[in-house]
């Protein structure tokens, strides 16, 4: 009798809950969750998730929570995110994730899109911005803090412990992944907030099937490298679409264990302790370590550079093929392997079958850098609206200059304007409450990515512009550069800006200073002293990731009559970064 296909069952499975509730039964007692206490790993295992999630879906129906009520959930990667994340689900709600470096307007903004019934916060530093949000709230009735949490105003909701509801729904958690099983793949599983070009983030609705079907997608890819008892190192914010789909939802349904980062700076030892053999990150993660490796090697020096030097140059020749590589050669970049490539991988953890990049653009030369070490990177593409898995390299014909060849289940047309345009269930059902953005985006049953590329005979794809304005840093936040544009320009010493960082760790800008102020001789000081004070004063109100680092002072007005503005008033970008775009790239060497 043959075995059973295991894509069947991503096909098959009714909805994520009773996909974790299978694979929990079938692993039982088998490690799952690893998180840092006393400053060692502690495993959850399956079983003991299992319970927790039951309980915690108990204790939200017992607070009144109906099927599709919305459910926020602002906390740092730990155990207990996934299993508020799946009792949500579980319990018919549907999560609504929130990144921890939301503002409190941030979170008012989510809370009155999507008319949140509920939150679940973990620290009290993060229910300190939560808090003034859920007051002004209309629609919040309670939220369940992680962690003891004062509250120091009264009103508007009812705060409850974890421990508390895990208890009080203990006594009726039995009947519910009978419950669960009632979902459809066509229910919506989650809202994933994403920035759009108008600056106010968007709740993309995603439904479970469409994230099973990227799951299923990425085990047909990762399959092929031979999936056993795997282990994830789960370092990206779960709020984010990326990490949402492949590093927690992919990892339970092919049953692997995940260990929760601390955060960058950890990220080496934690490695060392987890010992993954798949991670996901995005570019930003690579260029730093791309960075500490060089620089490393750099106040080293001597033969261990020498060394790496001549290993990075022959795998750079190996993988490219142009120059083949000579028979002695070969064995010297043979003798490599141990004295070099062996030790960067021990560095990984020694065990990593591949490392997957996405959320962002990679970088060519940095792509080649791990791979002439011996690491399999392998770049994938996608979006939020596409759950968000559109194309990924396959280990066997990896080919780091594109995104890959599209996934299985998923269509991929090039329109006559080069756009990219995806179809299949993985494609979202649509922005929460706003039916015009949907229409602008998802057209005759495509999605409309806003993406330029292009696709070899092979059926590669190589990105070759981004049709809208969205910058997407090198850690994959989806950043409107015209919201932080109009924070600028509100300021009086600022008359115009132009934000740019596209593929980048943060945020630069070009600025016109105000008519007046841009009158003052530039030698003396007084205009960036001025403008610095101006941008640090924005900076307060935004966000992390929207936070201006440097700026350079723009040498005239941005007008119709120099090119730099179009008739209808907006600014031509590609026009102003063909003229100052080597001003701001000199910024990030700062």
């Amino acid at each position: 009798m043959a075995a059973p296909d295991p894509m069947m069952r991503y096909e098959t499975w009714p909805n994520l809950a009773t996909m974790f509730f299978e694979k929990a039964a079938e692993r039982g007692k088998k490690p799952f969750l690893w998180a840092k206490s006393d400053g060692a790993y502690k495993p959850l295992n399956w079983m003991q998730a299992a319970v927790r999630v039951r309980a915690l879906a108990a204790g939200l129906k017992a607070q009144g929570l109906e099927p599709g009520d919305r459910v926020v959930l602002v906390s740092e990667s730990r155990p207990e995110w996934l299993i508020s994340d799946v009792a949500i689900m579980a319990a018919g709600g549907i999560s609504v994730p929130a990144y921890v470096t939301n503002t409190s307007d941030d979170h008012l903004h989510i809370l009155g899109n999507c008319g949140a019934r509920a939150a679940i916060v973990s620290t009290p530093d993060l229910a300190a911005r939560l808090f003034p949000a859920a007051h002004r709230s209309d629609s919040l009735e309670f939220i369940i803090a992680m962690e003891p949490t004062p509250m120091a105003q009264t009103g508007g909701f009812r705060l409850l412990s974890w421990e508390e509801t895990l208890e009080s729904g203990a006594a009726e958690a039995s009947g519910i992944e009978a419950l669960a099983a009632e979902l459809n793949r066509t229910d919506t599983a989650c809202l994933i907030y994403t920035s759009g070009t108008g600056g106010a983030p968007k709740g993309v609705m995603l439904s479970h099937g469409a994230i099973l079907c990227n799951c299923g997608s990425a085990y047909d890819v990762l399959s092929r490298l031979g999936l056993g008892d795997e282990v994830f190192l789960s370092f990206l914010p779960l709020s984010h679409s990326y990490e949402h789909t492949a590093g927690q939802f992919f990892p339970v349904s092919i049953g692997a264990q995940i260990y929760y980062a601390e955060r960058i700076e950890t990220l080496g030892a934690n490695m060392l302790e987890a010992r993954p053999t798949l991670m996901t990150a995005v570019p930003r993660l690579y260029e730093s370590l791309h960075q500490r490796i060089t620089r490393g090697l750099a106040r080293e020096g001597g033969l261990k550079e020498r060394l790496f030097t001549r290993a990075l140059a022959l795998g750079v020749r190996a993988y490219e093929g142009q120059d083949p590589l000579s028979p002695w050669e070969k064995v010297v970049n043979g003798v490599l392997d141990v004295l070099v490539r062996r030790k960067v991988k021990a560095r990984f953890g020694g065990r990593l079958k591949a490392l997957i990049s996405g959320g962002a653009p990679l970088n060519y030369q940095i792509g080649l850098f791990f791979t002439a070490l011996g690491l399999r990177l392998l770049q994938g593409y996608g979006q939020t609206e596409a759950s968000p898995v559109i194309s990924c390299n396959p280990a066997a014909d990896n080919r780091i200059a594109t995104v890959g060849p599209v996934l299985k289940g998923v269509t991929v047309k090039i329109a006559e304007d080069g756009e990219i345009l995806v179809q299949g269930e993985l494609v979202m059902q649509g922005y929460w409450d706003d039916p015009q953005a949907t229409a602008e985006t998802i057209k005759n049953g495509w999605l409309h990515t806003g993406d330029i590329g292009e696709m070899d005979e092979d059926g590669y794809i190589r990105i070759t512009d981004r049709k809208k304005d969205i910058i997407v840093n090198s850690g994959g936040d989806n950043i409107s550069p015209q919201r932080i544009e109009g924070f600028l320009t509100l300021e009086d010493e600022i008359a115009q800006a132009m934000v740019y960082g596209d593929r980048r760790p943060h945020l630069v800008a070009l600025i016109v200073p105000e008519e007046e102020l841009a009158a003052v001789p530039r030698g003396m000081g007084t205009v960036r002293k001025a403008v610095a004070l101006a941008v640090e004063r924005v900076n307060k109100e935004l966000g992390l990731t929207e936070r201006v680092r440097h700026f350079v002072l723009a040498d005239e007005p941005f007008t119709v009559e120099n090119g730099l503005m179009t008739p209808t008033m907006k600014i031509r970008r590609h026009k102003i970064r063909e003229i100052y775009g080597a001003g701001l790239e000199g910024l990030y060497k700062k």
